[in-house]
């Protein structure tokens, strides 16, 4: 072991800031924490909505409803497309961010300076802007060994994604990793286990409970985000949606189906909001 301060071994730069994890107190429940009452007013507005088209509709055409019905088979397979995109955004995020999250804390200066800048700079970045990069920088396809390789919208919309995930992600393992008391560090120490010993088989086991509760909750806000793919050409539900109303042509649908649209959302989400609430009371830590 170095004669570097454990303090310093353990958050890796002494300017860093730690970001808590998760909200440290009992029964204080995330502010952006999906509550049963957004349930509630989606769904009266939902039937309100179509209880008005209901009563205005023209008698020869089908009410809402029925047509709601026809086309749930469709736009259930547009909104598993945007499940498909968050998975794939949500892994290729996670492992990116746990690798640059590790980089924060890393004993080389450089290492840190440059783990910390791309952090910061993908972190604040807009997510649309960063899609619309990777759409138009990407190419569309690859040449390899005399073969072309496809390389779709939807892959580069993934990526798109993943970019924002792994720097909020990168933060998530610093501030966990930092939260752990400076005593963890001095005890490994004193058995003579190296900095990766210690990271690897005392800290990072440690941290996982911290990490799981955000991690779910960035899980939860990027599924809610998947529809910007459709502003860049990617076959999604809100493509779905579009494509019903333009094929139904009847402007009293408009408000109902993006309702509908917006109740499975939430209808996904509300779960993981939920799960993420309990977790943080079930591991709460006082930091």
């Amino acid at each position: 072991m170095t004669g570097m301060p454990v303090k310093e071994r353990a958050a890796g730069s002494p300017n860093l800031a730690v970001l808590k994890p998760f909200t440290p107190r009992l029964g204080v429940p995330s502010s952006c924490s999906l509550q049963p009452v957004h349930g509630y007013v989606l769904f009266a507005a939902f039937a309100s909505f179509i209880l008005v088209g209901e009563v205005q509709a023209a008698p020869a055409r089908p009410s809402i409803i029925a047509t709601l019905w026809k086309w749930t088979p469709f736009l259930l397979q547009g909104f598993a497309f945007n499940i498909v995109i968050s998975f794939l955004s949500m892994a290729i995020g996670t492992l990116a961010g746990a690798a640059l999250g590790l980089g924060q804390i890393s004993h080389s200066g450089l290492v840190r300076r440059v783990s910390w800048t791309v952090t910061q700079f993908f972190r604040n970045a807009p997510w649309l802007v960063l899609l619309f990069y990777c759409i138009f920088l990407i190419p569309f396809e690859f040449e390899l060994f005399g073969v072309t390789i496809p390389f779709p919208a939807w892959i580069k919309a993934v990526i798109g994604l993943s970019l924002p995930v792994m720097a909020n992600f990168s933060e998530i393992v610093r501030g966990a990793v930092q939260s752990i008391p400076d005593g963890q560090w001095e005890a490994a120490e004193s058995l003579a286990y190296t900095r990766r010993q210690t990271l690897w088989l005392i800290i990072l086991p440690q941290c996982i409970k911290r990490m799981l509760p955000p991690w779910m909750n960035l899980y939860a806000v990027l599924t809610m985000a998947t529809p910007l793919v459709s502003i860049v050409g990617v076959g999604e539900a809100m493509t779905t949606t579009g494509e019903i109303l333009a094929a139904e042509n009847r402007s009293d649908l408009l408000i109902p189906f993006y309702l509908y649209l917006l109740c499975l959302f939430f209808l996904y989400c509300y779960p993981i909001a939920r799960w993420t609430i309990g977790l943080e009371r079930k591991f709460a830590v006082n930091i």
